[in-house]
């Protein structure tokens, strides 16, 4: 198998669903590369502990047959202006610091159901104003 960074979303759940690679070892190598990485500034939000959580969950849903899915156990993330029901959504802006919200997105909903592990909340320009991070609250983000 190639290396889990050079495959697409769909190559890399078909390998799960190969046991070529398990949800938690996927979830793992990410954050690993995130970690390795953070000085680009791509994330405004990590959620380590709660990505492993649902990687294992998710072993365990494809081990009992009730989850398929193509994206199932593929890490993902998501731009800082989808609600993601209990992790900090900023539209990386300071004037939301510390909003949480209480609910899901329809997209996180969707994700969810699918299988996907959220790893965080990437960077972006304030209130998606923009597409460069320029006016990113949390600094601009530099491709590696």
């Amino acid at each position: 198998m190639r290396d889990i960074f050079d495959l697409t979303a769909l190559e890399l759940g078909a390998a799960i669903r190969k046991g070529e690679v398990s949800p938690t070892q996927a979830a793992q190598a990410a954050l690993k590369r995130m970690e390795e990485t953070k000085e680009n500034g791509a994330f405004v939000a990590v959620t380590a502990d709660r990505a492993l959580d649902r990687a294992r969950e998710i072993e365990k849903q494809m081990a009992a047959g009730t989850l398929t899915s193509p994206l199932a156990g593929v890490p993902m993330a998501l731009k800082d202006n989808i609600c993601t029901k209990g992790v900090s959504t900023t539209c990386a802006s300071k004037i939301l610091t510390g909003f949480v919200p209480p609910y899901d997105a329809t997209l996180v909903e969707r994700l969810g159901a699918q299988g996907a592990v959220c790893l965080g909340k990437v960077n972006m320009d304030e209130f998606a104003m923009g597409s460069t991070t320029e006016t990113s609250a949390y600094g601009i983000t530099r491709n590696p």
